[in-house]
Protein backbone atom coordinates (compact mmCIF):
# COMPACT_ATOMS: atom_id res chain seq x y z
CA UNK A 1 0.00 0.00 0.00
CA UNK A 2 2.85 2.44 0.76
CA UNK A 3 4.21 2.14 -2.77
CA UNK A 4 0.70 2.54 -4.17
CA UNK A 5 0.24 5.77 -2.21
CA UNK A 6 3.49 7.11 -3.62
CA UNK A 7 2.53 6.24 -7.20
CA UNK A 8 -0.96 7.71 -6.87
CA UNK A 9 0.30 11.11 -5.70
CA UNK A 10 3.28 13.40 -6.00
CA UNK A 11 3.70 13.71 -2.25
CA UNK A 12 7.12 13.27 -0.64
CA UNK A 13 6.41 9.95 1.03
CA UNK A 14 8.97 7.74 -0.65
CA UNK A 15 11.49 10.58 -0.90
CA UNK A 16 13.46 12.17 1.91
CA UNK A 17 10.64 12.03 4.46
CA UNK A 18 10.45 8.25 4.16
CA UNK A 19 14.06 7.41 3.34
CA UNK A 20 16.25 5.79 5.96
CA UNK A 21 19.98 6.45 5.73
CA UNK A 22 23.29 5.97 7.54
CA UNK A 23 23.63 8.87 9.96
CA UNK A 24 26.78 10.97 10.10
CA UNK A 25 28.52 11.12 13.49
CA UNK A 26 29.89 14.25 15.13
CA UNK A 27 33.58 13.79 14.35
CA UNK A 28 32.85 13.24 10.67
CA UNK A 29 30.57 16.30 10.62
CA UNK A 30 33.38 18.45 12.05
CA UNK A 31 35.81 17.20 9.41
CA UNK A 32 33.47 18.31 6.63
CA UNK A 33 32.65 21.62 8.34
CA UNK A 34 36.33 22.41 8.78
CA UNK A 35 37.22 21.37 5.24
CA UNK A 36 34.52 23.37 3.47
CA UNK A 37 33.63 26.21 5.85
CA UNK A 38 36.69 26.62 8.07
CA UNK A 39 34.56 25.93 11.15
CA UNK A 40 35.36 23.33 13.81
CA UNK A 41 34.81 22.62 17.47
CA UNK A 42 32.48 20.76 19.80
CA UNK A 43 29.32 19.21 18.33
CA UNK A 44 25.82 18.54 19.59
CA UNK A 45 23.45 16.42 17.53
CA UNK A 46 19.82 17.56 17.21
CA UNK A 47 16.97 15.09 16.71
CA UNK A 48 15.36 15.74 13.32
CA UNK A 49 12.87 14.13 11.00
CA UNK A 50 14.97 13.34 7.95
CA UNK A 51 18.57 14.64 8.06
CA UNK A 52 21.60 15.10 10.31
CA UNK A 53 21.78 18.44 12.10
CA UNK A 54 24.65 19.46 14.35
CA UNK A 55 25.42 22.51 16.42
CA UNK A 56 29.12 23.30 16.18
CA UNK A 57 30.70 25.53 18.82
CA UNK A 58 34.13 26.88 17.94
CA UNK A 59 36.91 27.29 20.55
CA UNK A 60 36.19 31.04 20.41
CA UNK A 61 32.56 30.41 21.41
CA UNK A 62 30.87 31.07 18.05
CA UNK A 63 28.01 28.71 17.23
CA UNK A 64 26.77 27.40 13.91
CA UNK A 65 24.30 24.81 12.65
CA UNK A 66 25.58 22.27 10.13
CA UNK A 67 22.79 20.57 8.18
CA UNK A 68 23.70 17.39 6.33
CA UNK A 69 20.85 16.59 3.98
CA UNK A 70 19.19 13.23 3.61
CA UNK A 71 20.70 11.43 0.60
CA UNK A 72 17.27 11.51 -1.07
CA UNK A 73 16.85 15.27 -0.69
CA UNK A 74 16.42 17.12 -3.99
CA UNK A 75 19.23 19.70 -4.45
CA UNK A 76 16.74 22.08 -6.09
CA UNK A 77 14.67 22.04 -2.91
CA UNK A 78 17.74 22.81 -0.83
CA UNK A 79 18.46 25.76 -3.11
CA UNK A 80 14.86 26.88 -2.57
CA UNK A 81 15.37 26.93 1.20
CA UNK A 82 18.67 28.81 1.00
CA UNK A 83 17.27 31.36 -1.46
CA UNK A 84 14.25 31.89 0.78
CA UNK A 85 16.39 32.56 3.86
CA UNK A 86 18.42 35.13 1.94
CA UNK A 87 15.25 36.74 0.61
CA UNK A 88 13.76 37.09 4.11
CA UNK A 89 16.98 38.64 5.40
CA UNK A 90 16.71 41.25 2.67
CA UNK A 91 13.00 42.01 3.09
CA UNK A 92 12.87 42.15 6.91
CA UNK A 93 16.37 42.13 8.45
CA UNK A 94 14.89 42.28 11.94
CA UNK A 95 13.24 38.88 11.65
CA UNK A 96 15.24 36.32 13.66
CA UNK A 97 15.92 33.76 10.94
CA UNK A 98 19.23 31.93 10.41
CA UNK A 99 21.74 33.52 8.07
CA UNK A 100 23.37 31.46 5.36
CA UNK A 101 27.13 30.97 5.80
CA UNK A 102 28.94 30.36 2.53
CA UNK A 103 31.78 27.92 2.06
CA UNK A 104 35.43 28.81 1.51
CA UNK A 105 34.75 28.92 -2.23
CA UNK A 106 31.48 30.87 -1.93
CA UNK A 107 28.88 28.10 -2.13
CA UNK A 108 25.73 27.99 0.03
CA UNK A 109 25.26 24.25 -0.64
CA UNK A 110 28.23 21.89 -0.80
CA UNK A 111 27.82 18.37 -2.25
CA UNK A 112 29.85 15.66 -0.52
CA UNK A 113 30.19 11.90 -0.29
CA UNK A 114 30.14 10.76 3.32
CA UNK A 115 32.01 7.88 4.95
CA UNK A 116 29.13 5.52 4.14
CA UNK A 117 29.39 6.35 0.43
CA UNK A 118 26.17 8.39 0.42
CA UNK A 119 25.90 11.50 -1.76
CA UNK A 120 24.74 14.33 0.50
CA UNK A 121 24.72 18.13 0.71
CA UNK A 122 26.02 20.44 3.44
CA UNK A 123 24.62 23.77 4.59
CA UNK A 124 26.02 25.97 7.34
CA UNK A 125 23.75 28.44 9.12
CA UNK A 126 24.12 30.84 12.01
CA UNK A 127 22.87 29.48 15.33
CA UNK A 128 19.77 31.07 16.87
CA UNK A 129 20.31 31.51 20.61
CA UNK A 130 17.43 30.78 22.98
CA UNK A 131 15.20 27.99 24.21
CA UNK A 132 12.77 25.98 22.07
CA UNK A 133 9.21 27.15 22.67
CA UNK A 134 8.10 23.67 23.67
CA UNK A 135 10.22 24.12 26.83
CA UNK A 136 8.74 27.54 27.67
CA UNK A 137 4.92 27.64 27.84
CA UNK A 138 4.06 31.19 26.70
CA UNK A 139 1.62 33.56 28.37
CA UNK A 140 -1.08 35.47 26.48
CA UNK A 141 1.15 38.45 25.64
CA UNK A 142 3.89 36.16 24.38
CA UNK A 143 1.43 34.23 22.23
CA UNK A 144 0.43 37.50 20.61
CA UNK A 145 4.11 38.13 19.85
CA UNK A 146 4.23 34.71 18.19
CA UNK A 147 1.32 35.75 15.99
CA UNK A 148 2.91 39.06 15.05
CA UNK A 149 6.17 37.31 14.21
CA UNK A 150 4.47 34.77 11.96
CA UNK A 151 2.59 37.57 10.18
CA UNK A 152 5.84 39.46 9.59
CA UNK A 153 7.37 36.31 8.19
CA UNK A 154 4.43 35.89 5.83
CA UNK A 155 4.77 39.46 4.56
CA UNK A 156 8.53 39.09 4.09
CA UNK A 157 7.94 36.05 1.85
CA UNK A 158 4.98 37.49 -0.06
CA UNK A 159 6.90 38.31 -3.25
CA UNK A 160 9.26 35.32 -3.22
CA UNK A 161 9.21 32.67 -5.91
CA UNK A 162 11.45 29.77 -6.89
CA UNK A 163 11.15 26.89 -9.38
CA UNK A 164 10.89 24.42 -6.48
CA UNK A 165 8.29 26.30 -4.45
CA UNK A 166 5.39 24.25 -5.87
CA UNK A 167 6.74 20.97 -4.53
CA UNK A 168 4.14 18.65 -3.05
CA UNK A 169 4.80 17.91 0.64
CA UNK A 170 2.98 15.34 2.72
CA UNK A 171 2.86 17.82 5.62
CA UNK A 172 1.12 20.47 3.49
CA UNK A 173 -2.56 19.79 4.20
CA UNK A 174 -3.75 21.20 0.89
CA UNK A 175 -2.86 17.63 -0.23
CA UNK A 176 -4.35 15.80 2.76
CA UNK A 177 -6.89 13.66 0.83
CA UNK A 178 -3.98 12.04 -1.01
CA UNK A 179 -2.87 10.43 2.27
CA UNK A 180 -6.06 8.36 2.53
CA UNK A 181 -4.25 5.20 1.43
CA UNK A 182 -2.23 5.25 4.65
CA UNK A 183 -5.38 4.41 6.62
CA UNK A 184 -5.35 0.77 5.60
CA UNK A 185 -2.21 -0.06 7.54
CA UNK A 186 -3.37 1.46 10.87
CA UNK A 187 -4.01 -1.45 13.19
CA UNK A 188 -5.91 0.34 15.96
CA UNK A 189 -9.56 0.33 14.89
CA UNK A 190 -10.55 3.41 16.90
CA UNK A 191 -7.64 5.45 15.59
CA UNK A 192 -8.34 4.37 12.01
CA UNK A 193 -12.02 5.26 12.33
CA UNK A 194 -11.29 8.70 13.81
CA UNK A 195 -8.78 9.52 11.08
CA UNK A 196 -11.19 8.31 8.38
CA UNK A 197 -13.97 10.52 9.74
CA UNK A 198 -11.64 13.50 9.90
CA UNK A 199 -10.52 12.87 6.32
CA UNK A 200 -14.12 12.65 5.10
CA UNK A 201 -15.01 15.95 6.75
CA UNK A 202 -11.91 17.61 5.33
CA UNK A 203 -12.50 16.24 1.84
CA UNK A 204 -15.90 17.92 1.75
CA UNK A 205 -14.18 21.28 2.29
CA UNK A 206 -11.57 20.84 -0.46
CA UNK A 207 -13.29 23.06 -3.07
CA UNK A 208 -13.15 25.96 -0.60
CA UNK A 209 -9.59 25.15 0.51
CA UNK A 210 -8.35 25.12 -3.10
CA UNK A 211 -9.73 28.66 -3.56
CA UNK A 212 -7.74 30.18 -0.66
CA UNK A 213 -4.99 32.77 -1.15
CA UNK A 214 -1.53 31.26 -1.58
CA UNK A 215 2.12 32.26 -1.41
CA UNK A 216 5.42 30.78 -0.24
CA UNK A 217 5.21 30.20 3.52
CA UNK A 218 7.17 28.55 6.35
CA UNK A 219 4.47 25.87 6.84
CA UNK A 220 5.95 24.53 10.10
CA UNK A 221 5.80 27.33 12.68
CA UNK A 222 5.51 24.99 15.64
CA UNK A 223 6.91 24.91 19.16
CA UNK A 224 10.01 22.96 18.11
CA UNK A 225 10.88 25.43 15.35
CA UNK A 226 10.47 28.60 17.41
CA UNK A 227 13.29 29.70 19.71
CA UNK A 228 12.48 32.16 22.49
CA UNK A 229 13.89 34.08 25.45
CA UNK A 230 11.26 34.95 28.09
CA UNK A 231 13.55 37.67 29.47
CA UNK A 232 13.84 39.40 26.10
CA UNK A 233 11.00 41.85 25.26
CA UNK A 234 11.12 40.54 21.68
CA UNK A 235 10.48 37.01 23.08
CA UNK A 236 11.05 35.25 19.74
CA UNK A 237 14.79 34.97 19.14
CA UNK A 238 14.77 32.44 16.32
CA UNK A 239 12.60 30.90 13.60
CA UNK A 240 14.30 27.74 12.39
CA UNK A 241 13.85 24.78 10.04
CA UNK A 242 12.59 25.98 6.68
CA UNK A 243 12.58 22.41 5.39
CA UNK A 244 8.78 22.38 4.94
CA UNK A 245 8.54 25.80 3.29
CA UNK A 246 6.27 25.65 0.25
CA UNK A 247 3.72 27.61 -1.74
CA UNK A 248 0.50 26.91 0.11
CA UNK A 249 -2.56 28.65 1.57
CA UNK A 250 -1.98 31.51 3.99
CA UNK A 251 -4.54 29.99 6.33
CA UNK A 252 -2.73 26.62 6.26
CA UNK A 253 0.47 28.28 7.48
CA UNK A 254 -1.41 29.96 10.33
CA UNK A 255 -3.24 26.73 11.18
CA UNK A 256 0.08 25.00 11.85
CA UNK A 257 0.97 27.71 14.37
CA UNK A 258 -2.45 27.47 16.02
CA UNK A 259 -2.12 23.69 16.26
CA UNK A 260 0.99 24.15 18.41
CA UNK A 261 -1.17 26.09 20.91
CA UNK A 262 -3.80 23.37 21.38
CA UNK A 263 -4.03 21.79 24.84
CA UNK A 264 -2.22 18.48 25.04
CA UNK A 265 -4.66 17.04 27.58
CA UNK A 266 -7.91 17.18 25.59
CA UNK A 267 -8.52 13.48 26.21
CA UNK A 268 -8.48 14.05 29.98
CA UNK A 269 -10.29 17.43 29.86
CA UNK A 270 -12.52 17.33 26.76
CA UNK A 271 -14.70 20.27 27.81
CA UNK A 272 -11.92 22.90 27.89
CA UNK A 273 -11.66 25.64 25.27
CA UNK A 274 -9.41 24.06 22.67
CA UNK A 275 -8.61 27.42 21.01
CA UNK A 276 -8.14 29.57 24.12
CA UNK A 277 -4.42 29.98 23.48
CA UNK A 278 -4.83 29.97 19.71
CA UNK A 279 -7.03 33.06 19.87
CA UNK A 280 -4.16 35.01 21.44
CA UNK A 281 -1.85 34.04 18.60
CA UNK A 282 -4.42 34.98 15.95
CA UNK A 283 -5.07 38.35 17.60
CA UNK A 284 -1.39 39.16 17.37
CA UNK A 285 -1.28 37.97 13.76
CA UNK A 286 -4.15 40.26 12.80
CA UNK A 287 -2.30 43.29 14.17
CA UNK A 288 0.23 42.84 11.35
CA UNK A 289 -1.48 40.97 8.49
CA UNK A 290 -5.03 40.41 7.32
CA UNK A 291 -7.29 37.36 7.06
CA UNK A 292 -10.40 37.10 4.95
CA UNK A 293 -13.69 35.90 6.41
CA UNK A 294 -13.30 32.67 4.46
CA UNK A 295 -9.81 32.13 5.86
CA UNK A 296 -11.13 32.62 9.39
CA UNK A 297 -13.96 30.19 8.74
CA UNK A 298 -11.68 27.47 7.40
CA UNK A 299 -8.84 28.03 9.90
CA UNK A 300 -10.08 25.57 12.57
CA UNK A 301 -10.78 22.92 9.92
CA UNK A 302 -7.23 23.33 8.64
CA UNK A 303 -5.99 22.80 12.20
CA UNK A 304 -7.98 19.57 12.27
CA UNK A 305 -6.44 18.64 8.92
CA UNK A 306 -2.99 18.99 10.41
CA UNK A 307 -4.02 16.75 13.35
CA UNK A 308 -5.18 14.10 10.86
CA UNK A 309 -2.01 14.42 8.78
CA UNK A 310 0.12 14.07 11.88
CA UNK A 311 -1.62 10.85 12.86
CA UNK A 312 -1.34 9.33 9.39
CA UNK A 313 2.26 10.33 8.66
CA UNK A 314 3.78 9.59 12.06
CA UNK A 315 2.20 6.14 12.35
CA UNK A 316 3.37 5.36 8.81
CA UNK A 317 6.89 6.60 9.48
CA UNK A 318 7.34 4.65 12.71
CA UNK A 319 6.50 1.42 10.90
CA UNK A 320 9.29 2.18 8.43
CA UNK A 321 11.83 3.58 10.89
CA UNK A 322 10.98 2.31 14.39
CA UNK A 323 14.35 3.47 15.75
CA UNK A 324 13.19 7.11 15.36
CA UNK A 325 9.76 6.51 16.92
CA UNK A 326 10.26 8.60 20.11
CA UNK A 327 10.98 11.71 18.05
CA UNK A 328 8.39 11.07 15.35
CA UNK A 329 5.57 10.28 17.81
CA UNK A 330 6.30 13.03 20.35
CA UNK A 331 3.14 14.99 19.43
CA UNK A 332 0.92 12.19 18.13
CA UNK A 333 -0.57 11.03 21.43
CA UNK A 334 -2.28 14.33 22.33
CA UNK A 335 -3.75 14.44 18.82
CA UNK A 336 -6.35 11.75 19.52
CA UNK A 337 -8.11 13.87 22.15
CA UNK A 338 -7.82 16.92 19.90
CA UNK A 339 -9.35 15.06 16.95
CA UNK A 340 -12.20 13.81 19.15
CA UNK A 341 -13.03 17.43 19.99
CA UNK A 342 -13.48 18.31 16.31
CA UNK A 343 -15.48 15.21 15.47
CA UNK A 344 -17.85 15.79 18.40
CA UNK A 345 -18.97 19.10 16.86
CA UNK A 346 -20.73 20.00 13.65
CA UNK A 347 -18.68 21.60 10.84
CA UNK A 348 -20.74 24.77 11.28
CA UNK A 349 -19.85 24.99 14.98
CA UNK A 350 -16.16 24.50 14.20
CA UNK A 351 -16.27 27.13 11.46
CA UNK A 352 -17.47 29.77 13.93
CA UNK A 353 -14.44 29.50 16.23
CA UNK A 354 -12.45 32.37 14.65
CA UNK A 355 -15.28 34.43 13.16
Amino acid sequence: MEAEVSRSSDLDLEGAIGADFVSMDGPQAVVFAQRHFGVGGETRHFATEKDDTYRIQTPEGRRYVLKVANPMEDPDELDFQVSLLEHIAGRDPGLPVPRVVRSRDGRAIVPITDAAGQARCLQLLTYMEGTPLDHVPPNAAQRMILGRTLARLRLAMADFSHPADHRALAWDVQHLPQLAGLLDAIEDVQQRDALARGLARYRALMPRIRALRRQVLHNDFNASNTVVNPDDPAFVTGIIDFGDAVRTAIAIDLATAVLAQLPRDMAERPDQDIFAAGHDLVRGYLEVADLTTEERSLLPHLVMGRVVARGLITLWRTRRMPHNAPYVLRNTGPGWGQLDWFLARSPETVSAEFL
